[in-house]
């Protein structure tokens, strides 16, 4: 057994150093480096088990940095390029992949659902419920992808009963998965209300695929993961990243153990194995490196590395808010703009975000985020069920607070 001296020095070794010059970036290098020292902190006092972050200006990548465990109980480190279920943050890659067939012309943000997934055809909704009956009826109209990628249409956000069990087990293909919502009644008439819809970017997904002709995992790999030289990003996990995918761990009776098998995704250590569901509403496992590639091509406008992945055009439509005066998002201050969370008033700005800030958080304590006013890409990375702290909210506003310009 590794003696205690043996792995702290381990864990040391694993640190990223700054992959650029933070002054290059206009970032404080000492501001920086004060990032490590307070996620470390977290780990310190138990609160979770292990943190990485990067912060990137201007294409430049200028803190790297990993914390703690990636597994507790078994004592395996965090690596800066430890791989993570980033849930939800899934979600703004599928919508780049909708705008990307949007472009090829294979699709129109305006088109109802039916148009391509005929089994919608006659999708009723609530009309009132009382006790255990249900009243049903019309829809004002079809919902339409815009619906979709906004959280607008009335789609419930979780499968109904029948397939409760599909975000554990993933036992059911997309197509299979999404015949089933076209079955499920409406909650609201369409782009009335805003409701987070995970059933709703399945169905994005499913229109990926048949708008392709390709697996919606196919799609990702070869259209954005590719391209962007995102190498430990993917749906299924193959047998060799199996060794860097951090345990999802929760809090009991004071100490971090393995989060139990009910989770999204069923028990962590088993990996997904047998799945067949490839979840767009929260299926990626991703790194830190690939995340900031795939933000850093939307802070681009669409570029990487000379290659256009998507137009200007499509960036400035999704990250546009949408959702107008509708009660909507998940932090204070925000709306939504085409699969994006964006920051609309002061109230957000409080993360030292500046309006119009947009960024997606995952159910395991994830977040991304672009700030296109200062340039700024931020990454934020545990795994953590029921985390109710602030170190995602500590980290967003020491990486603001690291601008010198």
């Amino acid at each position: 057994m590794k003696s205690l001296f043996a792995i702290l020095i381990a864990t040391a070794a694993l640190a990223a150093p700054p992959t650029g010059d933070p002054a290059k970036a206009g970032l404080s290098p000492d501001r920086l480096a004060l990032i490590a020292a307070r996620m470390k902190a977290y780990v310190d006092r138990g609160e979770l088990a292990g943190v990485v972050t990067l912060v990137s200006r201007h294409g430049i990548t200028a803190a790297h940095d990993a914390s703690g465990w990636a597994d507790v109980e078994q004592k395996k480190a965090m690596r800066p390029d430890s791989i993570f279920q980033i849930m939800s943050m899934t979600k703004p890659v599928c919508g780049t992949a909708v705008m990307m067939l949007v472009e090829e012309g294979r699709l129109a943000l305006t088109d109802s659902v039916e148009t391509h997934l005929p089994e919608f055809r006659g999708q009723m909704m609530v009309a009132s419920r009382e006790g255990d009956r249900t009243t049903l009826q019309k829809p004002s109209r079809p919902i339409t992808i815009r619906d979709l990628m906004t959280h607008t249409s009335g789609m419930a956000s979780s499968p109904p009963r029948g397939i409760a069990d599909l975000y554990q087990r993933m036992h059911l293909t997309l197509a299979d998965a999404v015949h089933v919502f076209s079955q499920t009644p409406l909650e609201f008439q369409p782009g009335t209300e805003w409701r987070y819809s995970n059933m709703g970017i399945a169905t994005l997904g499913r229109i990926v695929e048949v708008a392709s002709g390709m697996p919606f995992e196919k799609f990702l790999d070869t259209h954005i993961f590719q391209p962007l030289g995102m190498k430990d990003s993917f749906i299924f996990p193959p047998s060799g990243k199996l060794d860097r995918i951090v345990t999802v761990h929760q809090a009991k009776e004071g100490k971090l153990v393995a989060s139990p098998p009910t989770i999204l995704g069923g028990e962590s250590r088993l990996h997904r194995k047998g799945a067949v569901y490839s979840a767009p509403e929260f299926g990626l496992h991703s790194a830190a490196p690939d995340l900031a590639a795939f933000y850093n091509m939307i802070r681009a406008g669409g570029l990487h590395n000379g290659k256009r992945l998507l137009s200007p055009s499509s960036i400035k439509v999704m990250t546009a808010l949408h959702t107008s005066d509708i009660k909507a998002g998940h932090l204070p201050g925000t709306g939504f703009g085409l699969s994006w969370e964006v920051t609309r008033n002061p109230l957000g700005t409080l993360a030292l975000m500046s309006i119009g800030s947009y960024g997606h958080g995952g159910a395991f304590g994830t977040h991304g985020w672009i700030d296109p006013q200062k340039d700024l890409v931020g990454v934020f990375l545990i795994q953590h069920t029921g985390y109710s702290g602030n170190a995602k909210a500590v980290f967003m506003g020491m990486a603001g607070a690291a601008l010198e310009d």
